[in-house]
Parts: C-alpha cells; sequence; structure tokens
C-alpha cells in the first residue's frame, strides 16, 4: 500500500518510494514531475507566479517552487532527459483573482511552462485554465494522475448572493482580540465607514462564538495570541463546521512566518501585522489599511474543511 501525503499551497513532496500525492487546486498549479527511467515522481503547489521586488520567493511562488522541485528530483537521479511533467490548475474561480485584467491562474500557468521549457523538460499532459477548480491524485510510482473538477457554479452563485446582500445592508464585522485598547482601536476606526457596522467585540474565541451564532458577521478580524484559546485553533473549528472569511491580525503573524502560512493555508482572507496598522497613532492608518480588506473579504467563498485536511496544517 502507498503513502499517502496531501500538500498545501505553497508545499512539495519528492519521493523514491510510493506515495499518492493529493491536493486541492483553484488558482493555483501543481506540477506534477516523473522519472521514467526509475518510476518515481514528485508534486508541487503554488500560488503566485513569482514574488513581489519586497518579498523573498519561497514556496507559494512558482518560479522558486518548479526549481526545487526539479533539483529535487535530480538530486536523486541527475539525468533530466528521464524527467517529464504534468501540469494542472491555473482556474479563473473567482472574479477577485483578476489582477489588472490578467488573472492569477493564467499567470501561474505561463511560469510552469516557461520554467520547464528552461530544463527541456517536456510537458506530457496539461489540463489548466477554465473556470473552475480541480481535485488532483498523482500515483508517483506510475506517473498517473486522476483529475477531478469542482465546478464553479457554486461558488459563482454565493459570491453572487452575497454581493447582492452586501448591496442593501452594512457589512457586519466582529472584533476578536484580547486587548481591550485594540478593541476599541479597531471597532472605531471601523464603524467611522458607513459601509461597515461592527457587530461585536470579543476578549477570547468563547465570548466570539457566542456572538458569531448570535449575530452571524460577515468577516471577523481576529488576533493568534489570546486566552483560552488561540486564533489559529479557533480559525480551523470555524472552517471545520461554519467558514467565514477571516483578516488575521496578530503581531506574531509577521511577513515569511510560519504561523502566518498556517492562517492562509486554513483559509484566512488575508493577514495583518498589528505593526502595520500602527494602532496607537491615530484612526487613518487602520481605517485605510482594514476597510478596504474587509469589504473585498466579505464577499469571499469558503467552504467547509475536512478534519484530516487540517489536521494536516
Amino acid at each position: 500500500m502507498a503513502d499517502k501525503r496531501f500538500i498545501l499551497p505553497g508545499e512539495l513532496c519528492v519521493d523514491k518510494v510510493p506515495v499518492e500525492i493529493a491536493t486541492l487546486l483553484g488558482s493555483c498549479v501543481a506540477v506534477c514531475l516523473f522519472n521514467r527511467r526509475h518510476s518515481f515522481g514528485g508534486m508541487n503547489h503554488y500560488m503566485l507566479a513569482k514574488a513581489r521586488a519586497d518579498e523573498r520567493p519561497n514556496g507559494k511562488h512558482g518560479d522558486h517552487s518548479i526549481r526545487t522541485l526539479v533539483k529535487m528530483m535530480l538530486s536523486y537521479d541527475p539525468e533530466i532527459r528521464n524527467l517529464e511533467a504534468q501540469v494542472f490548475g491555473g482556474g479563473n474561480v473567482t472574479e477577485a483573482l483578476i489582477n489588472n485584467g490578467v488573472s492569477i491562474g493564467a499567470n501561474n500557468i505561463v511560469i510552469a511552462k516557461t520554467i520547464l521549457d528552461e530544463y527541456k523538460i517536456p510537458i506530457v499532459r496539461i489540463d489548466v485554465g477554465g473556470l473552475y477548480g480541480r481535485k488532483i491524485h498523482y500515483e508517483n510510482w506510475t506517473g498517473t494522475v486522476e483529475v477531478r473538477r469542482i465546478e464553479k457554479s457554486a461558488a459563482s452563485a454565493e459570491i453572487n448572493r452575497k454581493k447582492a446582500a452586501l448591496r442593501d445592508r452594512r457589512i457586519r464585522v466582529l472584533v476578536v482580540d484580547d486587548s481591550p485598547i485594540v478593541r476599541n482601536i479597531i471597532s472605531t476606526a471601523l464603524s467611522q465607514d458607513s459601509g461597515i457596522e461592527v457587530v461585536g467585540c470579543a476578549e477570547n474565541p468563547y465570548e466570539a462564538r457566542e456572538m458569531l451564532l448570535e449575530h452571524d458577521p460577515d468577516v471577523i478580524c481576529l488576533d493568534i495570541i489570546m486566552p483560552k484559546m488561540d486564533g489559529i485553533t479557533f480559525l480551523k473549528k470555524l472552517f471545520l463546521a461554519m467558514p467565514k472569511p477571516v483578516i488575521i491580525i496578530s503581531t506574531v503573524a509577521q511577513e515569511g512566518s510560519k504561523l502566518r502560512e498556517q492562517a492562509y493555508a486554513i483559509g484566512a482572507v488575508d493577514v495583518i501585522d498589528k505593526e502595520d496598522l500602527a494602532l496607537y497613532q491615530g484612526m487613518d492608518k487602520v481605517r485605510t489599511v482594514l476597510v478596504s480588506k474587509i469589504k473585498s473579504a466579505a464577499a469571499v467563498f469558503l467552504q467547509k474543511k475536512s478534519k484530516e485536511e487540517l489536521d494536516a496544517i
């Protein structure tokens, strides 16, 4: 029996022993490499084509991820001519993934083709684009990939329903943070926007749970370090039972931190370092940064995740 491995955005898996590697793709892309001579392979899962100029490349960036995948394959067998590739994903699954007229998915597809061509690795199968997501199962010992489509219809209907509902009312926001000063600053800043209503402020996830059921917020602003239950644990519980758009606001969620990557992997819509809000320097920065993010997050389509998926994060 082959081992099973589910990889998350930013991860990859290469092994010479039989492993069934699985992942879920929307606009993300997975490249499956297979060594024809020795019958082993690996797969990655990346979110963006390249890092920004001010970012350090990592596994979520296609150019870095594909090069790392190739290097790991070559560490077992240096003959690159033994490799072949399959490319999947890059769907245009939501309007929110359009950036200056070009979809993130399209950019992810281009970078896969570009890097593989650079290495002269032939692409023997490509299943990309479209208006749907994909569930991928890759047998790394045979090179066989099973692709199951996740149609866009349910996601589109939910997004359109949310947008229609929000046209007639304000966006309901729940603020969860153990600091009363921070709760007051964030709630006061958000309340100054006519399109946002702060329906509650909670000191910890236990208080948040009651307010969640009572007020049904559209967006949750969530701290990580809190008494009784940390924000990451609460985020997992949300996605297991009642997914909500969550914006993490925490001092321990700096760019490049493992907690930031973990929050995104679970399903957080955005992650903000509290230092970037300049909380104790007035309301202007808080409004400037948070209001637009909350309005974007309110219409995001989310789905429950299984306990197995969440346990793997």
